[in-house]
């Protein structure tokens, strides 16, 4: 995994641009609703999703796995931001409880024992009454069923990922002992912009309670 993103991030630098995801402007509106300060970004890439957060005045910790897409974000946004190196696999990296938890993009390249462990760990540092928002590729997405079939809806790309989809079902089996609010359906980008097609994703929304 290392590798992939390694090599990913020195080849392609900042390939999904610099505009955050739709997802990404609809938590900020989630988490400024509910006076969240405290924001943990596990996979922060190179900071596309979370400049819009320290924009809006959140203090974010993020957690990213290639040194290349750390770089790249200190470039472009500065290093006011504490990111951990390393992979999610290695969470907790710190002991801190976080008012909200936004994960972009990231679950679904995982196996089943890591999205389980990640859901776990992202549950664990939420203090009561926090969100965690995940967003994972759908089974309805175009791209579903290509590439060679890993197991039940997981498949290699041709790109070297080995993607997982989800469903409604999926999603409940995973998230429905994590506090799970809502899952909904949701287009990334909302519209189509130039060459990057529209892809179907979940915004998976889970709620701690309160102790």
């Amino acid at each position: 995994m290392t590798e992939f993103w390694e090599s990913s991030f020195q080849d392609k630098q900042a390939m999904w641009g610099f505009e955050p995801a739709d997802s990404a402007i609809a938590t900020v509106q989630l988490f400024r609703k509910n006076g969240f300060k405290k924001i943990l970004i596990p996979g922060f890439g190179y900071g596309r999703n979370a400049n819009i957060f320290t924009d809006s005045g959140f203090d974010v910790t993020g957690i990213e796995i290639s040194e290349t897409a750390i770089d790249l974000a200190k470039k472009h946004y500065g290093d006011h931001v504490k990111v951990y190196h390393g992979s999610v696999s290695a969470m907790p990296f710190d002991h801190e409880l976080y008012d909200g938890i936004f994960c972009y993009a990231l679950i679904h390249l995982l196996s089943a024992a890591e999205r389980i462990k990640l859901i776990h760990d992202c549950y664990n540092q939420l203090r009561p009454d926090g969100y965690m928002v995940f967003v994972a590729i759908s089974k309805h997405d175009v791209t579903y069923g290509e590439g060679e079939k890993l197991s039940e809806d997981r498949f290699l790309t041709k790109h070297g990922a080995k993607l997982f989809f989800y469903d409604s079902d999926s999603i409940e089996k995973e998230f429905g002992h994590y506090g799970l609010v809502e899952a909904k359906e949701v287009d990334e980008p909302a519209k189509n912009r130039g060459n990057r097609p529209s892809q179907k994703f979940w915004m998976i929304i889970g709620k701690k309670g309160e102790k």
